[in-house]
C-alpha cells in the first residue's frame, strides 16, 4: 500500500484479535439494519397491496401490518414506498 496509515489501520483490523471483534460487530450491524430495512419495505409493500385492494380499512391494515396508522395513510395518499 501506498499509505502507511491505511496500510496500518488495514492489518489492525484484520489480523489484530481486537480489530476483528471491531470489524466483525460492524459487519453484524449492517447485517442487522438492512434486514430491517427489508422487512420494513416489505411490511409497506404489503399494506400497499391491501390498500389497493380495497376491502380493509386503514385500521385493519395498520392492526394486521403493526404499522402506525399515519404510515398507513400516507402509503394511501402517494401510493408509493
Amino acid at each position: 500500500m501506498n499509505y502507511k496509515i491505511l496500510a496500518y489501520r488495514v492489518r489492525y483490523f484484520k489480523s489484530d484479535e481486537e480489530g476483528v471483534l471491531i470489524m466483525c460487530r460492524m459487519l453484524e450491524e449492517m447485517r442487522n439494519e438492512t434486514a430491517l430495512e427489508t422487512a420494513l419495505k416489505t411490511t409497506k409493500e404489503f399494506a400497499l397491496r391491501l390498500i389497493i385492494r380495497g376491502k380493509d380499512t386503514p385500521e385493519e391494515i395498520a392492526e394486521i401490518t403493526k404499522l402506525p396508522l399515519s404510515e398507513i395513510y400516507h402509503l394511501k395518499e402517494t401510493c408509493e414506498i
